[in-house]
């Protein structure tokens, strides 16, 4: 693990390094890098995987106490991050997390080669579905978020629609998830990061904005949706691809929202297949 000083505080990263394309992967709230993992094997060395653990909920380091650390400002992390590696004609890909939209809308995607949107937030799907309200609700409650990651120390639960359940059709190994949640179980400084983020979600007319200025995204981009997602909308995932003026769309079947863990082959070969070779 690597890591970077930004503005809003130690990101760490993961970077298999090479000559190849560089293809940067961002993954949702209360996970880490490790969502990826199974999809950079895939891609294997011909490719520059550079894998940051963003600020939302499975880092390990707390940001700064002024740290803007709502939806929006996150994305600007996501592009200060591309700019201190010095990162050019990056294949930006999200999975869940849709903020790295607003990168287009606010006119700093000038680092972005190619866009590749797979089941996330997108429209006013922010926080998204069931498990988006449930957690929203939690975030607004003094203590909130500390109880509601508790419960989930209870292997079962993970399985419930309200909780994990919708995100992957197949469990997530109890490992990975563990890594995953256990800055939210022994760090009250990182649960307040999360609740920073989870409260800070912009005004639906400012949502619909950042998906209407993909319009101007002139360069590749491939939408890659699964097709029985019950949290992020297959139809959401069309209206990306007409939106996007050189979009390519892929659906996905056997899979709910988190494409890396349930079909990350296929996602692989999709990406592989959108990208020059290398």
């Amino acid at each position: 693990m690597t890591e970077v000083t930004l503005s809003a505080g130690v990101v760490e990263y993961e970077d298999t390094g090479g000559a190849g394309p560089v293809v940067v992967l961002l993954h949702g709230v209360a996970m880490n890098g490790s969502l990826w993992r199974n999809v950079v094997a895939g891609l294997g060395p011909g490719y520059r995987c550079v894998v940051p653990t963003l600020p939302l909920g499975g880092h390990r380091r707390p940001m700064r106490p002024d740290a803007d650390l709502t939806v929006l400002g996150v994305a600007h992390l996501v592009g200060e991050f591309l700019e201190a590696l010095d990162l050019h004609d990056v294949t930006l890909v999200m999975s869940d997390w849709g903020g790295a939209q607003a990168l287009v809308a606010e006119g700093r995607d000038r680092r972005i080669g190619r866009l590749v949107i797979t089941s996330c937030e997108a429209f006013d799907n922010f926080p998204p579905g069931l498990p988006g309200r449930n957690l929203y609700t939690a975030a607004k409650v003094p203590g909130g978020l500390r109880l509601a990651f508790a419960l989930l120390k209870l292997r079962p639960l993970r399985r419930l629609p309200p909780t994990w359940g919708w995100m992957s059709k197949r469990p997530v190994p109890h490992d990975v998830m563990d890594d995953w949640f256990r800055p939210l179980w022994t760090s009250a400084a990182i649960r307040k990061d999360l609740r920073a983020y989870v409260l800070g979600v912009p005004p639906r007319d400012e949502l619909l904005a950042w998906a209407e200025a993909l319009r101007t995204f002139d360069r590749p981009a491939l939408v890659v949706w699964a097709a029985e997602d019950k949290v992020m909308p297959p139809a959401h995932g069309r209206r990306l691809a007409d939106l996007l003026p050189r979009a390519e769309l892929v659906e996905i079947a056997d899979s709910y929202t988190l494409i890396p863990e349930d079909q990350p082959q296929r996602l692989a070969d999709a990406v592989k297949a959108f990208l020059p070779l290398p």
